[in-house]
């Protein structure tokens, strides 16, 4: 009878360990949002309406020199996921795969799946639903039935002008609109409807959870509700000031925004004119307003299920965007607008209302998210855990970051941005810029043959030479 008792007692303490264990593990709330540069009113844009965003910056960390690695969804996602860095032979461009590029790579939400985690998916995270094989506790989930991707249209006109894309891969319709109704008419709206459902669901299991949830908008096109749309008076939006290719800056710079162009309302090549130009600022606008409505609904129930003080929350967007800035829409290419990024977090116990000038970049997210959760982090990963930056905001960092586009090779300092357009084959170096961020913010000039620069080219271009050379000796079983 003692051994009896002895045994139930141990087995108490133990069950009643590990439960307490489980629970004391914080949650993450995961969220990322396509296309969003950091125009926002934490970011000191004021005449941006995201006061759910802002709100959430007021509680945690807003990191002011975050950059993602490579500008395009499917490439920067799937560095994201992985904790690995792009090069010239993986995570080339939109419409890359994990699982191909980099087969059998523990991802992160597959390192907290294997830690006793809930890992859900909702809405994009990676670009192609089902990449990342084996992350997920369950089958990613995403709006379906007609007109519910992110090419979602709700007005007739626009149904009447849907035809092949230009570049005959998929379909396109204009390039935005406004329609009268609620916010689940568009899959963004019906996405948070599904994390709201999905923190009901978490709120008394025992496992922690991993809440991944990809919200569409500012993408192309950009339809919103028109309430959205109100909130910005068209008369009082402006064209960017620099519309121009910066003075001496190669070719190599340059794009013809093909993204936008495959709309049915853009024309195929030469300028737009002024009047459409700020009405695509003013659907940006307006869809960066939809979004940040949405991810409120989901921020404010994890605080009414009195989850949010055991979650850790961060907010990031998969690259920059061009609003006509140097002549340039969308992203693809190495220029600051498309590769600056907002990313904003929150984590139980860490300071808040704080902000950092430490260079970041998006390799570090997933081991970040590791040491928070106190997680072991896995050999393969290519950045550096940002928490100590909880702790003291101000503290000495980086020194530089590195990002890539095709054959551009781009490292950023606190002062400068130098890019190297380098040929595959040989290595030679075929074209540069050089910005000096401190003195020219919007990158006007490239400074690459001022005289008195040779010297701080050599030193960007050695460090440049040596971080390809030990990015590329990862080695992926």
């Amino acid at each position: 009878m003692k051994c009896k008792s002895t045994f139930l007692l141990l087995f108490l303490l133990t069950f009643g360990f590990t439960n307490t264990q489980s629970q004391n593990k914080p949650n993450v709330l995961f969220i990322a949002v396509d296309d969003l540069r950091p125009e926002l009113g934490c970011y000191g844009q004021s005449h941006i309406k995201s006061p759910n965003i802002d709100k959430l910056a007021e509680s945690g960390l807003v990191f002011n020199r975050a950059y993602c690695n490579i500008p395009v969804c499917g490439a920067s996602r799937a560095s994201i996921m992985s904790g690995i860095r792009p090069n010239k032979h993986r995570f080339l461009n939109y419409s890359c795969w994990q699982d191909l590029d980099v087969p059998g790579i523990v991802s992160l939400p597959m390192h907290f799946k294997n830690n006793g985690y809930k890992t859900v998916s909702l809405g994009k995270i990676y670009h192609h639903i089902t990449d990342g094989k084996g992350s997920w506790s369950e089958t990613p989930w995403s709006p379906n039935g007609d007109w519910q991707g992110w090419q979602a249209y709700v007005l007739p006109e626009s149904h009447e002008q849907i035809e092949p894309r230009k570049n005959g891969i998929g379909i396109n319709g204009p390039s935005f609109e406004s329609p009268d109704g609620p916010d689940h008419i568009y899959p963004d709206g019906i996405i948070a409807n599904e994390a709201v459902r999905k923190l009901n669901e978490f709120k008394n299991n025992e496992n922690p959870f991993f809440l991944a949830v990809g919200f569409l908008k500012p993408h192309l096109p950009f339809n919103a509700p028109k309430k959205y749309w109100d909130l910005y008076d068209f008369d009082k939006i402006e064209l960017p000031e620099n519309m121009r290719k910066p003075d001496n800056a190669p070719d190599e710079c340059m794009h013809n925004f093909g993204e936008l162009r495959n709309y049915t309302d853009v024309p195929d090549n030469g300028p737009m004119d002024d009047e459409f130009m700020r009405k695509l600022i003013h659907g940006y606008y307006a869809c960066v307003s939809y979004t940040d409505t949405q991810i409120g609904k989901v921020l404010n129930e994890l605080k009414r299920l009195g989850l949010a003080e055991n979650t850790i929350v961060i907010l990031w967007g998969d690259h920059g965007w061009h609003l006509g800035e140097h002549g340039l829409w969308c992203k693809h290419c190495n220029f600051e607008k498309v590769l600056h990024t907002p990313l904003i977090l929150k984590a139980p116990g860490k300071k808040k209302n704080i902000k950092t000038n430490a260079l970041v970049e998006y390799v570090d997210i997933y081991p970040s998210l590791c040491e928070l959760a106190g997680l072991e982090k896995p050999f393969h990963l290519q950045g550096k855990s940002f928490v100590p930056l909880t702790e003291n905001a101000q503290q000495p960092w980086k020194e530089e970051i590195y990002c890539r586009w095709i054959k551009g090779e781009t490292i950023v300092t606190q002062t400068h941005t130098y890019t190297e357009w380098l040929n595959n084959n040989t290595g030679e170096t075929t074209a540069r810029m050089l910005y000096n961020l401190v003195e020219d913010p919007e990158e006007t000039v490239n400074i690459s043959e001022k005289k008195g620069n040779k010297k701080l080219i050599n030193e960007l271009s050695a460090k440049l030479e040596k971080h390809i050379s030990d990015r590329d000796k990862l080695i992926i079983p």
